[in-house]
């Protein structure tokens, strides 16, 4: 049930109600001067009919620009020649007055402040509206929105700074494994091939070639190559790549100043020349001993790299310091498995083969003959002509021994002028057949020494063969001495076969 109305108490009460708590005149004024925001209220016929104080300071007019009584026009006419409505928004703005339907617009004043009004139709007609400074909450949105967009750049930043630090524990992870390929490599053969297959698998866009310098250093060969590079040279001279000419990694790339290899050039013949080539020099120990070229597709992807041409370089490195390795063991091991004078397999080597192949000939029920050689009347002519003649003899007679036509046969030095030969698969016929060719040949070579010819040296050959004069390494050893003397005692410069037939034989 409704109350009779009473004025309310304390402060509130001070000027505003009568003690009958009737309302002083202009209380409606005060209130609306009271107000946060700027109320105008404006005829049908477009006249200022009320506003108050707050309206003046929020849309920065004085007295004099606001007019006693302005007109709606032209109240809207001075805040867009002043700029607030922005361009060409002043027609819109009457368009939207003369629909009789509430809408908002927005001042932009000069001091940067927005004031946003909000228009409502009155039902007898004309308009009341409110401004309400919102430049803070502007302010505070434009900044959220700032502040999302740096959050959202941060992030993205994060996920790429991730996703390179990914790609670069990749890039970590396939130099890892091509070093662990690499040194497991026993040749040079094997190295070629884990090149290729790797460059192949982690450069998908990338073609290439490995080449090493030939024996004579005039040239350099292909070695191995990937992805379709076999198309080009097969071959490059030293001085037809910058690389080798300047010492150091050459890339070329068509959109600064460099200039394509000789050797690129060639290779495309017709083609364009690649966008990008790289060239690395391949060095081991302090010697340039080759080449790695590649050739990049700028419009494909090497997705496990974040840059190819820098891990084409890191590549090269290792595959410099391999073949470095894998020469530096192939030199000792031959230090270690060849006589240093001639070049032949020395005794340590002989007793592996001759062992290996022994189980091999067992195993495949095949033959093998093993030749005893000694060079006839060494010491004398040691005596005679000099220890530098008999070594010019011992290494001749070595060359003779390497070019014995047999397949898969071993020549060893066992000391001073003793050798022997390991002929797999080879039985009585083929053996003595070998041996006459081979004595045949040491008659007939002529050795010069210090500008003179050294008077013709012969051989004595004794034969042994698996499995009719012995089975063990020890017997056919002691067998090939046996007719390596018969043969000296019938008058060297011939071969003989031990005795012994009636053994195990597989003819």
């Amino acid at each position: 049930m409704l109350q009779d109305k009473q004025p309310p108490t304390g402060a509130a009460q001070d000027n505003i109600f009568r003690e009958d708590g009737s309302a002083e005149p202009g209380l409606a004024a005060q209130i609306l001067d009271a107000l946060d925001q700027g109320v105008v209220f404006w005829s049908k016929s477009g006249h200022c009919m009320m506003r108050n104080k707050r309206a003046f300071a929020l849309l920065e007019l004085n007295d004099v620009e606001w007019d006693v009584e302005p007109d709606l026009q032209t109240f809207l006419m001075r805040v867009a020649d002043r700029g607030d409505l922005g361009a060409g928004s002043l027609s819109g703005l009457e368009r939207l007055y003369e629909t009789g339907t509430a809408f908002r617009y927005e001042h932009q004043l000069p001091s940067g402040r927005t004031v946003a009004a909000s228009v409502r139709p009155m039902r007898g007609g004309g308009h009341i509206v409110s401004h309400t400074d919102v430049t803070k909450q502007r302010d505070a949105i434009l900044a959220l929105q700032q502040a999302q967009t740096d959050a959202g750049l941060a992030q993205q930043r994060a996920e790429e700074i991730l996703a390179d630090e990914r790609t670069r524990q990749r890039e970590g992870r396939h130099l890892s494994n091509l070093d662990d390929w690499l040194q497991s490599c026993q040749s040079v053969t094997e190295l070629y091939q884990v090149v290729s297959a790797f460059m192949a698998f982690v450069l998908p866009a990338t073609r290439g070639q490995l080449f090493v310098y030939a024996a004579k250093r005039d040239v350099l060969e292909q070695v191995c190559s990937w992805n379709g590079a076999d198309s080009g040279s097969h071959h490059i001279t030293p001085n037809c790549c910058w690389a080798l000419r300047r010492g150091r990694r050459y890339f070329y790339h068509q959109d600064v100043l460099s200039f394509p290899c000789d050797h690129v050039n060639k290779a495309a013949g017709s083609e364009p020349v690649p966008d990008e080539t790289l060239c690395v020099p391949i060095v081991a120990h302090g010697d340039t001993v080759g080449l790695l070229h590649l050739a990049f597709d700028i419009n494909a992807a090497n997705p496990d790299v974040l840059d190819a041409p820098a891990f084409a370089s890191r590549c090269g490195e290792r595959i410099s310091m391999a073949i470095a390795n894998v020469r530096l063991r192939d030199d000792l091991q031959v230090r270690s498995d060849c006589d240093p004078l001639t070049g032949l397999f020395n005794r340590r080597v002989f007793d592996e083969s001759l062992r290996r192949e022994l189980i091999d000939a067992a195993a495949a029920q095949t033959g093998l003959a093993l030749l005893a050689v000694d060079a006839d009347k060494f010491k004398p002519f040691n005596d005679n002509h000099g220890h530098d003649a008999g070594d010019a003899v011992l290494k001749a007679l070595a060359d003779k021994f390497t070019a014995v036509d047999h397949p898969g046969a071993t020549a060893c030095r066992l000391g001073g002028e003793e050798f022997a030969i390991i002929l797999p698969k080879a039985d009585r016929t083929r053996a003595g057949k070998v041996a006459e060719e081979l004595r045949a040949a040491v008659e007939a070579m002529t050795v010069t020494h210090a500008g003179e010819t050294l008077p013709a040296v012969t051989v004595s050959i004794g034969i042994a063969i698996y499995p009719t004069h012995g089975t063990e390494e020890g017997d056919l050893v002691k067998q090939s001495d046996l007719a390596l003397y018969a043969a000296k005692d019938a008058g060297r410069n011939t071969w003989k076969i031990a005795e012994g037939d009636g053994m195990i034989s597989f003819e």
